[in-house]
């Protein structure tokens, strides 16, 4: 059993050029202050654009390039970009909530 392990995190830069720490959370307010971090929000817009062109491929881009696509095709292909942005932003937010100790 490994105790007294410290999770520690990289600084990022802030705009005066100085660093500061990531953003935590504990309320839903501070948990969008997380995901509009902008390092956190290029990350998950970067996921997104990727997996999202992978899922397009693969579901969607014979009916495209028929000449097929109707409104719906092409609100499915949004949805597709979506998922993985707020899948990539669940994790941004799993991995920086800051627990409350418990009363024990």
């Amino acid at each position: 059993m490994v105790t007294g392990a410290r999770r520690t995190r990289s600084k990022a830069p802030d705009r005066s050029g100085g660093e500061r720490e990531p953003p935590t959370w504990e309320t839903w307010r501070q948990a969008a202050e997380v995901v509009l971090y902008p390092p956190h929000l290029r990350k998950t817009a970067t996921i997104a654009l990727v997996v999202g062109t992978v899922l397009f491929c693969i579901n969607q881009l014979d009916v495209v390039l028929r000449g097929d696509a109707t409104p719906a095709v092409w609100i499915k292909t949004a949805v597709t970009f979506l998922v993985p942005f707020c899948v990539s932003n669940a994790g941004v937010l799993v991995a920086t909530r800051v627990d409350r100790p418990r009363a024990d």
